[in-house]
């Protein structure tokens, strides 16, 4: 049995953003006057007071003052790049990490770095970052000075493995650090106590282009370029790899962040990007000349993710890396070839954890049951493969309501897990509180609020299973259960439009903390079928009395299931573009949906 959409009478509890028009003085209407009303109610709903937050001039960077280790940081890469060091940038196998690697082999040489290489991990030989393991690969490459990007905040042992070798290590990173530090040469990470840089959103790739622009500054202060007789490098040119990493590492997107993805986007849009971006939006069917924050994040990520999951990230990086149109079509089709791989291992992975996960709760539906015991989830089959517990875990999280952390073999006696989050439950903070009360019960761990990723013996299982319950549940008690679904309210008929649809698609970079706008309302279903065997392709009417209006609901059923019996649905869903043979039209993305009485 399947925990099945939400298509009960059960579900969460809908809430509207509100904009308290009332306290809206003139002085800000006069401000909101060229805005379309909707797009207004829109902004103002995530909390932007002045339209000057929606636009996004490079000038408005954060300025990089105030990195703690940031002169340490910048004299160590730049004495590497004048005496013609050997640097080596150790990576990781995401994309955020992938596009950190791509940056800064991209931009040292033109810095003017003699000498570049960069090693990433293999995630099924030596786990994540710089770990002890790696260390002989590392050094197999002779370097004078290792920089880990997106990765090395918790690798106390490999850094001292490095240094007791002779070999310089500089850290950059956006992870939050635990209670101790690496003692490595110099540390950038907005997340570290003492750092007073106030972006605090970065993404790996973020990180390191600040590092970067500031060694830009420094050569430039000290006449490098014109010794050298090279030209300053313009490092907005690189902004497609650094939007491509921040989308897809699901930071926050912040004003700093939103002026770091739109200029990235605009770069793409413009064809004046690297060649393997564009050719992994051509294989994913994606007009580059229309792209926007989400194609980024749900076309190109996922195919430069499958390689890192399922094989080697280094496939991805050479895409990245490629100066020419065709060397970059070649990597991205092998890219989406393990991406299809990637797609069927996760399908059987999903379904056999759903059916675990309900067997857990005694058969109980947990998407239409609130009685069921919420206390997340902890789930282990000896089958699975290990770069797919996260995207697993996730499925989990959204079908349930509910924390998951899902483990995979990593070896004899090991279990490797992805854990993913709900709002408000510090899913890394939570993992620290389990590793304080039993030291023995988790070897490592680390993350952010929404994912973490740990790795136990495999006799810790039930032990974690049942502690991390515990404090699950005890949070739902104190929290209540289940999470509620904002969305910026209804619409009316004349609001479905295609030129609202537009409006918002262009309006600003949507993502993780700035969500895409979503609606709510009752609709009537007038046709229904299934597509790609996981989709319901629909013909919905507002209300039952508004003109037809094409939807999609992506991923709403497991595989092989039929299109439910249903005459009227509440929806949470979005406006969109659908673009076919050349014409667009208004289409419906539906979000959740679930089965509703006739009105009256």
């Amino acid at each position: 049995m399947h925990i099945a959409p939400e298509t009960g009478h059960q579900h969460r509890k809908v809430v509207t953003r509100q904009v308290q028009e009332d306290e809206m003085s003139t002085g800000d209407s006069v401000l909101w006057q060229d805005y379309p009303e909707l797009l207004g109610r829109i902004f103002r709903n995530r909390g932007v007071c002045d339209t000057a937050e929606l636009r996004y001039p490079l000038k408005s960077l954060l300025r990089p003052e105030g990195f703690r280790d940031g002169e340490a940081a910048t004299d160590l890469l730049c004495s590497a790049i004048r005496s013609g060091q050997h640097i080596v940038i150790v990576g990781d196998y995401d994309v955020d990490g992938a596009t950190a690697t791509a940056l800064g082999m991209r931009v040292m040489p033109r810095l003017g770095a003699s000498r570049v290489s960069y090693l990433v991990p293999d995630r099924f030989r030596y786990g994540y970052g710089l770990s002890q393991e790696i260390v002989g690969e590392i050094l197999g490459l002779d370097p004078d000075l290792v920089v880990t990007v997106d990765n090395g905040i918790s690798s106390m042992d490999g850094v001292a493995a490095l240094k007791k070798h002779g070999k310089g290590v500089l850290i950059t990173d956006h992870h939050l650090p635990g209670p101790n530090l690496p003692d490595a040469d110099a540390i950038i990470n907005p997340n570290q106590s003492g750092c007073e840089f106030p972006g605090k959103n970065l993404s790996g790739v973020g990180v390191l282009f600040y590092l970067l622009s500031m060694v830009r500054e420094r050569l430039v202060a000290g006449d490098w370029f014109v010794e050298q007789g090279i030209k300053v490098p313009n490092l907005a040119q690189y902004m497609d790899l650094v939007a491509l990493g921040t989308v897809a590492d699901m930071v926050p997107l912040d004003y700093n962040n939103r002026i770091l993805v739109s200029h990235g986007i605009h770069r793409i849009r413009s064809g004046k990007c690297c060649p393997g971006i564009l050719a992994l939006l051509e294989i994913a069917g994606r007009d580059h000349k229309r792209v926007i924050a989400s194609d980024l994040g749900f076309a190109v990520a996922p195919r430069l993710n499958a390689a890192g999951r399922l094989e080697n990230i280094s496939t991805g990086i050479a895409c990245l890396l490629a100066d020419s149109g065709d060397e970059a079509r070649k990597h991205a089709a092998t890219l989406d070839e393990i991406n299809v791989r990637r797609k069927s291992i996760e399908s059987e992975m999903q379904s056999r954890a759903l059916e675990i996960a309900t067997e857990v709760q005694g058969g109980r539906n947990l998407a239409e049951d609130p009685t069921a015991i919420r206390k997340g989830f902890c789930l282990h089959d000896p089958t699975w493969h290990l770069g797919v517990t996260g995207l697993v875990a996730s499925r989990i999280r959204e079908k349930t309501g509910q924390p998951a952390i899902v483990f995979a073999d990593a070896g004899v006696d090991t279990l490797t897990g992805s854990a993913r989050s709900i709002p408000g439950l510090h899913i890394r903070d939570l993992l620290e509180l389990l590793a304080v009360h039993d030291p023995e019960l988790i070897i490592r761990f680390g993350g952010h609020a929404m994912a973490a990723g740990l790795t136990i013996q495999r006799s810790k299982l039930e032990p974690l299973r049942q502690k991390f319950g515990e404090l699950v549940s005890t949070y739902f008690e104190s929290h209540g259960s289940p999470e509620s679904i904002v969305t910026d309210g209804l619409l009316t008929e004349k609001d479905l439009t295609l030129k609202n649809a537009e409006e918002i698609r262009e309006a600003a970079p949507w993502g993780q903390g700035f969500p895409a706008p979503t609606f709510h309302g009752i609709f009537r279903v007038l046709k229904r079928k299934v597509v790609g065997r996981y989709h319901l392709k629909l013909e919905l009417s507002l209300n039952g009395q508004g003109r037809p209006v094409d939807a999609v609901a992506f991923r709403a059923l497991e595989a092989g299931q039929e299109a439910p019996e249903m005459e009227w649905i509440e929806a949470v869903y979005q406006l969109d573009c659908n673009i076919f043979k050349g014409r667009a039209n208004l289409q419906i993305l539906v979000e959740h949906f679930w089965l509703q009485d006739p009105p009256c």
